[in-house]
């Protein structure tokens, strides 16, 4: 039996990522659990292993992490049946591993890897704001110069990164995130499904409005369209179907 060579430029030092999710919440607003979002998860490790690349997987707090119910491709609703990646990883006894038993942040070394990948789902906009040892290792990373990057609701960490110098990470910076014509879409879909009151917003806040205040510049493609955009070592996905757009081009950017 043969098998591909995943790495055939530099096999003795491949890329190294650590991508983070959210652990567990409760919604403040809904009251729903929340967590990570499945395809910013799977989509970027499959493109990072297929081209070599070593991925470990964190959380804030380290251990056992559950996905968004929604982001699931086997879930009632169907609202991600079409993730066969997703759906691929959930069945995959060692992938699973690495979710139930998440590294914390405080584990992570930044000398160790070459990129920090932050991810999206609902849990980020709950359980960011107190993740305070995840707001110092993403300017930890900037800093040294390595590529930092977060996708979807996960760039909710611009709300709390902080340059040693004082100035919020993203002031100056283009980066994208979960737009609000897709915060729109998801609040009116929640209400025509009747899982939420006409008016009940199911972010606290929003991303594209926060970047403005902190002094980003904020862009976007279409509704549910993949983008990524990299300012400078910053690289940023708008939303749950960018993951593959942001390993790529974290792969243009950091090479085999």
């Amino acid at each position: 039996m043969s098998h591909k060579n995943l790495n055939p430029v530099d096999p003795a030092h491949p890329k190294r990522v650590a991508i983070v999710i959210s652990n567990p919440g409760v919604s403040s607003t809904t009251g729903w659990p929340v967590g990570f979002w499945w395809a910013e998860l799977t989509h970027p490790y499959f493109k990072f292993t297929e081209v070599g690349y070593q991925v470990e997987v964190f959380s804030p707090e380290g251990g056992a992490c559950t996905a968004d119910a929604m982001s699931d491709p086997e879930d009632p609703s169907q609202w991600q049946a079409e993730d066969v990646i997703s759906r691929g990883y959930k069945h995959d006894p060692a992938f699973v591993k690495l979710i139930e038993n998440t590294r914390p942040i405080t584990e992570l070394a930044v000398e160790d890897f070459d990129c920090l990948v932050v991810a999206g789902g609902q849990g980020p906009m709950f359980t960011f704001e107190n993740a305070t040892a995840l707001h110092t290792k993403f300017t930890e990373f900037y800093e040294a110069g390595k590529v930092t990057a977060a996708l979807c609701h996960g760039v909710a960490i611009l709300r709390y990164a902080t340059l040693t110098s004082g100035e919020p990470l993203v002031a100056g910076k283009t980066v994208t995130g979960f737009a609000n014509i897709e915060e729109d879409f998801a609040d009116r879909s929640t209400w025509d499904m009747g899982l939420l009151e006409n008016g009940t917003h199911i972010m606290p806040w929003r991303i594209e409005d926060e970047v403005g205040r902190l002094g980003g510049n904020y862009v976007r493609s279409g509704l549910w369209s993949g983008f990524a955009i990299r300012d400078g070592n910053l690289v940023t996905g708008q939303q749950n179907f960018s993951g593959g757009e942001t390993a790529d081009l974290i792969i243009e950017t950091l090479g085999r």
